[in-house]
Protein backbone atom coordinates (compact mmCIF):
# COMPACT_ATOMS: atom_id res chain seq x y z
CA UNK A 1 0.00 0.00 0.00
CA UNK A 2 1.43 3.37 -1.18
CA UNK A 3 1.63 5.38 2.17
CA UNK A 4 4.11 8.63 0.73
CA UNK A 5 5.25 10.48 -2.58
CA UNK A 6 8.77 8.74 -2.61
CA UNK A 7 7.08 5.52 -2.89
CA UNK A 8 4.84 6.93 -5.17
CA UNK A 9 8.08 7.80 -6.85
CA UNK A 10 9.32 4.44 -7.01
CA UNK A 11 6.34 2.89 -8.44
CA UNK A 12 6.39 5.39 -11.42
CA UNK A 13 10.34 4.21 -12.05
CA UNK A 14 9.15 0.41 -12.14
CA UNK A 15 6.36 1.36 -14.32
CA UNK A 16 7.86 3.85 -16.53
CA UNK A 17 11.03 1.42 -17.36
CA UNK A 18 8.31 -1.53 -18.02
CA UNK A 19 6.99 0.64 -21.13
CA UNK A 20 10.30 1.37 -22.63
CA UNK A 21 11.34 -2.39 -22.15
CA UNK A 22 8.11 -3.72 -23.99
CA UNK A 23 8.70 -1.54 -26.65
CA UNK A 24 5.19 0.81 -25.77
CA UNK A 25 7.72 3.84 -26.57
CA UNK A 26 10.35 4.81 -28.14
CA UNK A 27 13.02 7.38 -27.52
CA UNK A 28 11.20 9.96 -25.45
CA UNK A 29 8.01 9.52 -26.50
CA UNK A 30 5.40 8.50 -23.80
CA UNK A 31 4.38 9.86 -19.98
CA UNK A 32 3.21 8.25 -17.46
CA UNK A 33 1.59 9.64 -14.17
CA UNK A 34 0.06 9.24 -10.58
CA UNK A 35 -2.21 10.78 -8.32
CA UNK A 36 -1.54 11.03 -4.25
CA UNK A 37 -2.82 12.88 -1.92
CA UNK A 38 -4.63 16.29 -3.82
CA UNK A 39 -1.16 15.81 -6.18
CA UNK A 40 0.15 14.00 -9.30
CA UNK A 41 3.59 13.49 -10.03
CA UNK A 42 4.20 13.17 -13.89
CA UNK A 43 6.85 12.40 -15.86
CA UNK A 44 9.53 14.82 -17.18
CA UNK A 45 10.03 16.93 -20.64
CA UNK A 46 12.72 15.38 -22.40
CA UNK A 47 13.27 12.01 -21.04
CA UNK A 48 13.35 9.00 -22.03
CA UNK A 49 10.98 7.02 -19.46
CA UNK A 50 13.19 4.55 -18.64
CA UNK A 51 15.68 7.36 -17.84
CA UNK A 52 13.45 8.63 -15.20
CA UNK A 53 14.85 8.82 -11.50
CA UNK A 54 12.38 8.83 -8.18
CA UNK A 55 13.52 12.96 -7.72
CA UNK A 56 12.81 13.32 -11.55
CA UNK A 57 9.32 12.91 -11.37
CA UNK A 58 7.42 16.75 -11.48
CA UNK A 59 4.52 17.52 -8.67
CA UNK A 60 1.89 19.53 -9.82
CA UNK A 61 -1.25 20.83 -7.73
CA UNK A 62 -4.39 19.06 -9.66
CA UNK A 63 -6.24 21.92 -8.08
CA UNK A 64 -4.54 24.89 -8.59
CA UNK A 65 -2.16 23.41 -11.69
CA UNK A 66 0.55 24.85 -9.43
CA UNK A 67 3.87 23.12 -10.46
CA UNK A 68 6.82 22.46 -7.68
CA UNK A 69 10.20 24.24 -9.21
CA UNK A 70 12.66 21.20 -9.67
CA UNK A 71 14.58 22.49 -12.20
CA UNK A 72 12.44 20.35 -14.91
CA UNK A 73 9.49 20.94 -17.12
CA UNK A 74 6.85 18.71 -17.16
CA UNK A 75 5.39 16.53 -19.96
CA UNK A 76 4.18 18.84 -22.71
CA UNK A 77 0.83 16.39 -22.22
CA UNK A 78 0.59 17.84 -18.63
CA UNK A 79 -3.18 19.56 -19.42
CA UNK A 80 -4.00 16.10 -20.94
CA UNK A 81 -3.45 14.51 -17.47
CA UNK A 82 -4.46 17.36 -14.90
CA UNK A 83 -7.50 17.69 -16.80
CA UNK A 84 -8.74 14.07 -16.65
CA UNK A 85 -7.72 13.92 -12.90
CA UNK A 86 -9.99 16.78 -12.68
CA UNK A 87 -12.67 15.18 -14.85
CA UNK A 88 -12.79 11.81 -12.90
CA UNK A 89 -11.81 11.60 -9.27
CA UNK A 90 -11.39 7.90 -9.60
CA UNK A 91 -8.73 8.26 -11.54
CA UNK A 92 -5.09 7.15 -9.80
CA UNK A 93 -3.09 6.79 -12.64
CA UNK A 94 -2.47 7.82 -15.86
CA UNK A 95 -0.28 5.79 -19.13
CA UNK A 96 0.08 7.31 -22.63
CA UNK A 97 2.03 5.49 -25.27
CA UNK A 98 2.61 5.04 -28.84
CA UNK A 99 2.07 1.28 -28.89
CA UNK A 100 2.60 0.17 -32.52
CA UNK A 101 -0.12 -2.25 -33.20
CA UNK A 102 -2.55 0.46 -31.77
CA UNK A 103 -1.20 3.48 -33.66
CA UNK A 104 -1.47 0.91 -37.26
CA UNK A 105 -4.83 0.10 -35.79
CA UNK A 106 -6.13 3.79 -35.62
CA UNK A 107 -4.83 4.47 -39.31
CA UNK A 108 -7.31 2.03 -40.50
CA UNK A 109 -10.12 1.25 -37.98
CA UNK A 110 -11.60 3.05 -35.40
CA UNK A 111 -13.63 0.68 -33.04
CA UNK A 112 -11.79 -1.80 -31.13
CA UNK A 113 -13.99 -4.85 -30.46
CA UNK A 114 -13.48 -7.04 -27.81
CA UNK A 115 -12.22 -10.65 -28.89
CA UNK A 116 -11.06 -12.69 -25.99
CA UNK A 117 -11.70 -13.34 -22.00
CA UNK A 118 -8.58 -10.87 -20.81
CA UNK A 119 -9.70 -8.26 -22.73
CA UNK A 120 -13.28 -7.91 -21.40
CA UNK A 121 -12.36 -8.36 -17.69
CA UNK A 122 -9.53 -6.12 -17.45
CA UNK A 123 -10.19 -3.34 -20.59
CA UNK A 124 -13.90 -3.73 -21.61
CA UNK A 125 -14.90 -1.46 -23.98
CA UNK A 126 -12.08 0.62 -25.82
CA UNK A 127 -13.29 4.31 -27.17
CA UNK A 128 -11.63 6.52 -29.96
CA UNK A 129 -10.57 10.02 -30.13
CA UNK A 130 -10.24 11.07 -33.94
CA UNK A 131 -6.69 13.09 -34.46
CA UNK A 132 -5.56 16.08 -33.00
CA UNK A 133 -2.57 17.97 -32.48
CA UNK A 134 -0.52 16.62 -29.46
CA UNK A 135 0.86 18.70 -26.63
CA UNK A 136 -2.47 21.24 -26.90
CA UNK A 137 -5.42 21.70 -24.58
CA UNK A 138 -7.54 20.50 -27.67
CA UNK A 139 -6.07 17.12 -27.40
CA UNK A 140 -6.53 17.27 -23.51
CA UNK A 141 -10.27 18.37 -23.95
CA UNK A 142 -10.80 15.47 -26.14
CA UNK A 143 -9.42 12.90 -24.19
CA UNK A 144 -11.31 14.73 -20.94
CA UNK A 145 -14.74 14.11 -22.76
CA UNK A 146 -14.01 10.48 -22.94
CA UNK A 147 -12.12 9.20 -19.59
CA UNK A 148 -15.72 8.98 -17.95
CA UNK A 149 -16.93 6.32 -20.51
CA UNK A 150 -13.91 3.85 -20.56
CA UNK A 151 -10.74 3.28 -19.09
CA UNK A 152 -8.79 3.02 -22.61
CA UNK A 153 -8.77 5.27 -25.30
CA UNK A 154 -7.22 5.36 -28.77
CA UNK A 155 -5.85 8.80 -30.34
CA UNK A 156 -5.64 8.56 -34.04
CA UNK A 157 -2.65 8.54 -35.56
CA UNK A 158 -0.98 9.05 -31.85
CA UNK A 159 -1.06 6.64 -29.62
CA UNK A 160 -3.11 5.34 -26.38
CA UNK A 161 -4.23 6.21 -23.01
CA UNK A 162 -5.49 4.11 -20.26
CA UNK A 163 -6.29 5.05 -16.76
CA UNK A 164 -6.92 3.18 -13.89
CA UNK A 165 -7.33 3.14 -10.19
CA UNK A 166 -3.68 2.75 -9.46
CA UNK A 167 -0.35 2.17 -11.97
CA UNK A 168 -0.42 -1.66 -11.86
CA UNK A 169 -3.99 -1.58 -13.38
CA UNK A 170 -3.16 1.27 -15.87
CA UNK A 171 -0.13 0.28 -17.26
CA UNK A 172 -1.46 -3.66 -17.64
CA UNK A 173 -4.41 -1.95 -19.17
CA UNK A 174 -1.99 -0.76 -22.33
CA UNK A 175 -0.47 -4.33 -22.18
CA UNK A 176 -3.93 -5.76 -22.85
CA UNK A 177 -4.89 -3.28 -25.51
CA UNK A 178 -1.71 -3.22 -27.47
CA UNK A 179 -2.16 -7.13 -27.70
CA UNK A 180 -5.70 -6.41 -28.83
CA UNK A 181 -4.86 -4.19 -31.61
CA UNK A 182 -2.48 -6.78 -32.57
CA UNK A 183 -4.65 -9.82 -32.47
CA UNK A 184 -7.42 -7.86 -34.43
CA UNK A 185 -4.85 -6.97 -37.35
CA UNK A 186 -3.27 -10.12 -37.51
CA UNK A 187 -6.66 -11.52 -37.93
CA UNK A 188 -7.94 -9.18 -40.10
CA UNK A 189 -5.24 -9.97 -42.89
CA UNK A 190 -7.36 -13.48 -42.91
CA UNK A 191 -10.66 -12.86 -43.15
CA UNK A 192 -12.96 -10.94 -40.75
CA UNK A 193 -12.62 -11.64 -37.38
CA UNK A 194 -15.31 -13.47 -35.18
CA UNK A 195 -15.37 -11.28 -32.09
CA UNK A 196 -17.44 -11.95 -28.66
CA UNK A 197 -21.31 -11.12 -28.85
CA UNK A 198 -22.82 -8.36 -25.99
CA UNK A 199 -24.07 -11.36 -24.48
CA UNK A 200 -20.73 -13.53 -24.51
CA UNK A 201 -18.82 -9.87 -22.96
CA UNK A 202 -21.80 -9.55 -20.37
CA UNK A 203 -21.34 -13.19 -19.60
CA UNK A 204 -17.40 -12.42 -18.49
CA UNK A 205 -18.52 -9.51 -16.75
CA UNK A 206 -20.84 -10.86 -14.42
CA UNK A 207 -18.31 -13.98 -13.59
CA UNK A 208 -17.42 -13.96 -10.37
CA UNK A 209 -13.88 -15.32 -10.74
CA UNK A 210 -13.78 -12.37 -13.33
CA UNK A 211 -14.89 -10.15 -11.00
CA UNK A 212 -12.31 -11.43 -8.34
CA UNK A 213 -9.44 -10.99 -10.69
CA UNK A 214 -9.97 -7.32 -11.10
CA UNK A 215 -10.63 -6.38 -7.62
CA UNK A 216 -7.23 -8.03 -6.77
CA UNK A 217 -5.72 -6.17 -9.98
CA UNK A 218 -6.87 -3.09 -8.31
CA UNK A 219 -5.34 -3.65 -4.89
CA UNK A 220 -2.24 -5.14 -6.27
CA UNK A 221 0.76 -2.55 -7.04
Amino acid sequence: MMCNSQSIREELCVYARKTVANKLVVGPGGNVSARFEGKMYLSPSGFALDEVKPEHWVEVDIATGEIKDIGLRPSSEVLMHLYAYRANPSIGAIVHTHPPHCIAFTLVERELPIMFPDQAALVGRTVYVPYVLPTTDKLADAVVEKVNEASSILLGNHGLVTTGRNLREAYYRTEVVEESAKIYLIAKSVREPKVLTREEFEEIASLESEAYRIQLLQKMK
